[in-house]
């Protein structure tokens, strides 16, 4: 369309941990694909985000940390937006909440409903800590949701379900600061009248759903807020972390997160065209009624993209003439698991980008998230997967088929561009291919069908393949040369196409491909029609993707498969526990009766132990420590109400004590054989 402009946003992470590679499937490496290609078609789009530095979560970090919440955000937006940069997101600006912009801009919200009589003042009952002296923002307070059950929901919100509450309905609430039993203590906060839009939010989704096409995951969530009937939301809460309510009776509030967060993107954009030095740009795309708007998240974000949002931008519009548009579509993602378990920050499970990427090439893991994407449902991560993707797919595949064309196009035509002789069915069919795949890759992406498109990539990799080995160049080669050199010409317009259309997916490794071919990148629907001048010289290649070895995956498998790693690492989150805590663990003395190696392992071993009466199995990481017969006989300790965890397809139903001397080697507890099996250690 023309003149359209598109403002990409993905979801604000809190500036309160790094970030891990479900935050990247959910909400920034579908988005960063998405940008990238509409910048190949000469749109008109920025792509915004920054860090969210206010709330609860940075200051139960810091307290934890005992540092302020100002060190925390500085430390994890600075790393975060490191990480970012590494695995090669595409934002023009990322911002952060905590600077005076955004500070203005929520506060200007806040005044405009406030001034036009939308918001209402109410007294409420909160939950007030007598200890600590304070009231408790939603995250520490935990109690039993009143809806589900889940013992560890907030004060009024619950995580497992999603339900929201007063926080008069949590069950045996509990102060996360002192331990004790809080009360309800009257306070007064501001709050905005959600349940008043509701019928122009159901008829606004419902429009953009018939238009553009909205995932079913996403309208099923907001089915069902619908269905409960929207309430009145308090937009602030007794905390001295966080945008200051710019009211003369409000000394001690800030707005709450959720209002004022999302208006980080409008922010944000603000101060991308203040570095432009053009301080009212912002406003061609936020109050410019031909800009298209899609919200990138994650399915734990939907109601603040579809529903709250939203509303605030319709209140905003309906007393002020500058109108800022709405999103077009909010393409929620669903859950990427680790290993078969939900990424977990406070439980020490998962693995964070910066990490991974100490080890393992961006492009690797951006083409193996992309290819399984949560687009629909939840979707798992696992080592052993990224290395068959990274191996069997990029290397074997993407990776091969470059090579041996230019091996060729290097030995047999000096590294340069042959021309084409007659063309056969063989060549034509691939030209066509050629021709039609941008498109095909094109209108997937258009449709936020990120996994499809990739798919089609690498498909196109696949043909590329198999047009080598069927034309059998090294045969043609000995006989008829120009036959040989329309096969190598078309490889390299086949790979340059690939280049192109993987360039949002792999954009470093496509870098380098551009550079081996010696072009620059083209418009998108110029891919697959250019032809490379009789003559066009080539430069070196290179390997662009190497092997991930098995002791490489192994290592990660065991660093993050053992219980005995997620044990250290919730240790070193939490040094320090009480005595109650540590009653908690059962320690018992067992009797190792069977040992044998785990297959394809080569540090587990299966143990039968016996603890009393009862038998139990055991997968244990001590195998290059130790013999399996060596330890039959042996008695050691053992956590005995240790969760099951399921290692190399393998249950393990407890933890062996060992001890790590400063060689690496691992000696297990053992104690005094005339002790009876299943006696305690205290």
């Amino acid at each position: 369309m023309e003149n359209e402009k598109i403002i990409v946003t993905s979801a604000l992470p809190y500036a309160n941990g790094p970030i891990h590679l479900g935050h990247l499937s959910g909400a920034y490496l579908p988005a960063d694909i998405f940008v990238r290609y509409k910048r190949l078609t000469k749109s008109d789009i920025i792509y915004v985000c920054g860090s969210d530095e206010h709330g609860v979560p940075i200051t139960i970090t810091a307290d934890k940390e005992k540092l302020t919440p100002q060190d925390i955000i500085n430390r994890y937006h600075e790393s975060n937006k490191a990480a970012f940069a590494k695995f090669g997101m595409s934002f023009d600006i990322y911002s952060r909440t905590s600077i005076p912009t955004h500070h203005q801009t929520a506060q200007d919200f806040f005044m405009s409903y406030n001034n036009q009589g939308i918001l209402t003042e109410k007294k409420t009952l909160q939950f007030y800590d007598e200890k600590a002296g304070m009231f408790l923002p939603d995250r520490y307070v935990e109690g039993t949701c009143p809806k589900c059950g889940y013992e560890e929901a907030r004060s009024d919100e619950c995580e497992k379900c999603g339900d929201l509450y007063d926080p008069s309905e949590l069950i045996n609430p509990k102060s996360k600061i002192s331990g004790g039993t809080p009360e309800l203590k009257e306070t007064s906060h501001w709050y905005f009248p959600l349940g008043k839009y509701q019928e122009r939010l159901e008829k606004y989704i419902n429009e953009a759903n018939e238009k553009f096409n909205w995932k079913d995951n996403v309208l099923n969530y907001c089915k069902g807020w619908f269905k409960d009937g929207l309430k009145d939301r308090a937009v602030t809460r007794d905390l001295d972390w966080g945008v200051k309510v710019p009211l003369e009776n409000a000394d001690a509030k800030v707005l709450y997160v959720w209002f004022e967060a999302v208006l980080g993107y409008i922010s944000a954009t603000k101060e991308l065209f203040k570095e432009k030095n053009n301080p009212e740009g912002w406003k061609e795309y936020w109050q410019n009624e031909k800009t298209r708007y899609i919200a990138f998240i994650g399915k734990d974000n939907i109601v603040f993209h579809t529903i709250i949002f939203p509303a605030m931008l319709m209140a905003w519009n309906d007393t002020n003439d500058e109108k800022f548009v709405l999103p077009e579509n909010v393409p929620a993602n669903e859950f990427l698991n680790f290993e078969g378990k939900k990424f977990s920050k406070s439980r020490g499970w998962g693995i964070d980008v910066e990490q991974f990427l100490e080890i393992f090439p961006a492009d690797s893991l951006r083409y193996t998230l992309a290819a399984n994407l949560p687009e629909n449902k939840d979707t798992d991560f696992y080592w052993k997967e990224f290395q068959a993707k990274s191996n069997s797919e990029l290397a074997d595949i993407l990776g091969n088929f470059i090579n041996r064309t230019f091996i060729f196009a290097s030995k047999h035509f000096d590294e340069k561009v042959p021309e084409r002789g007659e063309l056969e069915t063989i060549d034509k069919e691939m030209l066509a291919l050629i021709s039609e795949a941008p498109k095909k890759i094109g209108n997937l992406i258009e449709k936020y069908k990120i996994r499809d498109a990739v798919f089609e990539m690498m498909s196109l990799a696949r043909a590329g393949n198999k047009y080598f080995n069927d034309s059998e160049p090294w045969v043609s080669v000995k006989n008829d040369k120009t036959r040989t050199a329309t096969t190598v010409n078309i490889c390299l317009k086949t790979i340059y196409t690939l280049a192109e259309v993987f360039s949002p997916v792999i954009p470093f490794s496509s870098e380098k491909i551009f550079k081996m071919l010696n072009v620059k990148s083209a418009d998108w629907n110029e891919i697959g029609k250019t032809e490379f001048e009789v003559g066009h010289q080539l430069n070196k290649s290179e390997i662009l993707f190497t092997k991930i070895e098995d002791k490489t995956i192994d290592a990660e498998i065991l660093k993050w498969s053992n219980p005995a790693t997620v044990e250290e690492k919730e240790e070193e989150k939490f040094p320090e526990i009480t005595f109650e805590d540590f009653m908690k663990v059962d320690l018992k003395v067992a009797e190792i009766i069977a040992a044998e190696n785990v297959k394809r392992s080569k540090k587990l071993l299966k143990l039968q132990v016996k603890i009393g009466k009862t038998e139990r199995q055991v997968v244990a990481g001590i195998a290059q420590s130790y013999k399996p017969e060596s330890l039959v006989g042996k008695k050691v300790v053992m956590v005995a109400n240790l969760k099951p965890a399921i290692l190399f397809g393998l249950e393990s139903q407890g933890m062996i004590l060992a001890i790590e001397d400063e060689n690496g080697k691992l000696n297990v507890v053992e104690v005094n054989n005339s002790l009876n099996s299943g006696l305690k250690v205290r």
